[in-house]
């Protein structure tokens, strides 16, 4: 008996995917596994998957499979937060940094999963706790961004209790590795491998000399003050307004590491899917290797 006894299906919110989630009720039948799904998803198309609260989604499935995009990916890490089960990316349009496979490579690759032929990735996530309580979590970032007519973010950073610096600006991002190729990359901030735990706070649109963003250890808690100068501010949580915060309110960030963890089967890599996606070509005046440069003595190649 293969590792997959069942199968918990989070699905795009828009698109219909029926021709894939009976692909996976085929190899479900075929290998003695059940499919599991979420009422409100399921049940708006037609398929044979048995609709279960998330609850019971969450306790029963022994893989997740996510079929969409990097938003659905991000829900279902969200769904999952400290569940050790492991979430496969399906891709159901443009490439994205978290889907593993494409649609035609989705049965072999459930074969591959059953018999144990893949590694896991983990993936850290970022919380915090609104000032009405709610504890939020998001696996890209979560985001203090401008109101429109509202004025500027004027936000003051708090490192192991001590203000560091203060930022007039668009949004502070306070973003993931995993989240560093979206917002935090936009508002100009670096690259990281999801393998490095670590916190990015994240300035976009800076109104002041500095602009920089911070790299902060995954174990250092980051408090955001607003302060009395600042417009009102929409919390985004990987990209979905949660809240709102006015000037005195201030929220701490804290990390959740290895809070999701995801499928990966060794056909790409992070850099390759992140110069593909993120259209990186470097320096013109680097130029490229061609077959007359002399080879590398450093690299024996």
């Amino acid at each position: 008996m293969g590792l997959i006894g069942s199968i918990g299906l989070i699905l795009h919110p828009r698109r219909n995917p029926g021709p894939v989630i009976e692909s996976v009720v085929q190899w479900a039948r075929k290998n003695d596994a059940e499919v599991l799904g979420l009422p409100d998803e399921v049940g708006r198309i037609a398929c044979s998957a048995v609709a279960v609260p998330d609850q019971d989604l969450v306790a029963r499935a022994d893989l997740i499979v996510s079929l969409g995009g990097d938003g659905t990916m991000l829900r279902s890490m969200r769904l999952l937060s400290g569940s050790a089960t492991p979430v496969l990316g399906v891709n159901l349009g443009r490439l994205g940094f978290l889907a593993e496979i494409d649609v035609d490579e989705l049965q072999p690759a459930l074969d591959r999963i059953d018999s144990g032929q893949f590694t896991t990735e983990a993936r850290m996530a970022v919380r915090t706790r609104l000032p009405d309580g709610r504890e939020v979590r998001a696996f890209n970032d979560i985001a203090l961004v401008r109101v429109p007519g509202s004025g500027m973010a004027a936000i003051a950073i708090r490192l192991q209790g001590e203000e560091f610096i203060r930022y007039a600006a668009d949004a502070v991002v306070v973003s993931t590795s995993t989240g560093s190729t979206a917002y935090s990359f936009a508002a100009g901030g670096p690259i990281l491998s999801p393998r490095v735990e670590a916190i990015l706070v994240v300035p976009a649109s800076a109104h002041s000399s500095f602009d920089r963003a911070l790299a902060l250890p995954a174990d250092e808690d980051v408090t955001l003050e607003l302060l009395p100068t600042t417009g009102r501010l929409a919390v985004e949580v990987d990209g979905e307004v949660l809240g709102y915060l006015d000037a005195g309110d201030r929220v701490t960030v804290s990390a959740c590491p290895a809070a999701a963890h995801v499928v990966r089967l060794g056909g790409t890599t992070f850099y390759q899917r992140a110069r593909r996606k993120l259209g990186i070509k470097g320096s013109i005046e680097a130029g490229a290797r061609t077959s007359q440069d002399p080879a590398d003595p450093s690299t024996g190649s």
